[in-house]
């Protein structure tokens, strides 16, 4: 029955923050629960020291991305591959790997980087439905490449090593990238798009190179910090914090103090709703393991199938449908304490899912009908959600391809996790 009140409130188009909260507390009231387990579980579930990572990078990503960061990635991409045919599809991807590392959202991608690669492609003859797709489809990048909001996450919940996490999605996010260029090259040369006839100059290169290294080497400097043991994934959020301010501010000198007010408004309200959605998943998820969902999961899972090639399957099929509907926050609440035991149960490592689930949610947001980034990039390009759909199936389908391989082959997430962390 709770489950149905859940997809009721979902389907009317009901914000999902108030569909868990409120199916949470449905299910407390017919429990006949004191309602004060509500704020219990909402703060419980934020009660986290890693969990304080996640508003310090938002402030970085903001910082960074308002601070001349961007415009400085795309010029440098464009002076090494704008040269050959289709190059600005190829500057959108390079550039999106690039950014990963900066915001880590896939959203802030979209609408950063977008809403300067669309017009720039179309200026130079890409039909703008291939630009928006493009953008769509290396946005989910972000969120792969460390830093990582969502690997944050999913290691508070799981009780998973973040540094493991953010290395393990290295490989994965570089694999997504090179078959994105991949579908980029094809119909590139399919549509004949046209090529910069004029080669950037080494002098240019230099130039471009030397306006970019800031931006490039932060995520060296975050990772780098982690690994070491110099600081924490916490920790490591406070030091991209300070360098985005001291490079935004006195180096590039894109910002100035009085804009600092409205970027810090800017990243408190995209915490308080991350962290407003997080704390209601909590209710969700405590009522989940009251009714003992995840074993039931469980048991139907290996029911149907023993053999851990046809579970990893199911697992996949089941975050492909979801990660079209919820928000990713969410769903790693919900689904992690559900389906990692299933998971563990096929031998497989937590790190390995961890990755693997997010790279699926994130799959899911340039999916029908409800992808958050599909619909980011059809309202920066101005175009129907429909023929923004038609232009993302090539490169859905190297998604996927790309899904089954981080599924299947686990040295390709665990390779890095296991040479620096032994």
């Amino acid at each position: 029955m709770i489950i149905f009140i859940f997809i009721i409130l979902l389907f009317i188009g009901l914000p999902l923050v108030f569909v868990l909260g409120l199916t949470g507390m449905i299910y407390i009231i017919i429990q006949d629960n004191s309602l004060l387990l509500v704020p219990q579980r909402m703060f419980v579930q934020i009660d986290s020291f890693v969990l304080m990572a996640v508003p310090l990078f938002l402030l970085a990503g903001n910082l960074l991305s308002e601070g001349g960061f961007t415009v400085r990635i795309l010029r440098f991409c464009k002076a090494f591959v704008g040269h050959v045919r289709g190059g600005l599809g190829y500057v959108n991807v390079l550039a999106s790997m690039l950014f990963a590392g900066i915001s880590g959202s896939a959203l802030a991608d979209v609408f950063g980087l977008g809403s300067i690669e669309i017009p720039m492609m179309v200026k130079d003859g890409y039909d703008k439905d291939f630009a928006a797709a493009v953008t769509a489809s290396s946005s989910i990048i972000g969120p792969i490449i460390p830093p990582s909001i969502a690997f944050v996450v999913f290691g508070a919940i799981a009780n998973v090593s973040i540094a493991a996490l953010l290395l393990g999605g290295i490989l994965p996010g570089i694999l997504l990238g090179i078959a994105m260029m991949a579908i980029v090259g094809w119909i590139s040369k399919i549509r004949n798009y046209p090529k910069s006839e004029v080669r950037a100059s080494w002098k240019e290169i230099f130039y471009a190179t030397k306006e970019s290294v800031l931006a490039i080497i932060a995520p060296i400097i975050i990772i780098g910090g982690i690994l070491s043991g110099i600081f924490t994934p916490t920790e490591a959020a406070v030091i991209a914090d300070v360098y985005a301010l001291i490079i935004a501010l006195f180096i590039y000198k894109e910002i100035k103090f009085s804009d600092l007010p409205r970027i810090f408004l800017k990243s408190a309200i995209a915490t308080a709703a991350c962290f407003l959605i997080i704390s209601t998943a909590g209710i969700f998820g405590w009522m989940l393991a009251a009714e003992e969902i995840p074993v039931k999961i469980m048991i139907f899972i290996q029911s149907i199938s023993t053999n851990p090639i046809i579970i990893l399957i199911l697992i996949n099929i089941l975050l492909l449908f979801i990660g079209t509907w919820m928000d990713l926050t969410a769903t790693l609440i919900v689904l992690t304490p559900v389906l990692l035991p299933v998971a563990i149960s096929i031998g497989m490592n937590p790190v390995h899912f961890g990755v693997m689930m997010i790279l699926n949610l994130e799959i899911g947001h340039i999916t029908p009908p409800m992808g958050l980034c599909l619909f980011g990039a059809a309202t920066v390009s101005k175009l129907p959600v429909e023929k923004v759909i038609k232009a993302l199936i090539p490169f859905i389908i190297a998604c996927i391809f790309v899904l089954f391989l981080v599924a299947y082959i686990p040295d390709l997430v665990l390779l890095i996790p296991n040479f620096f962390l032994k």
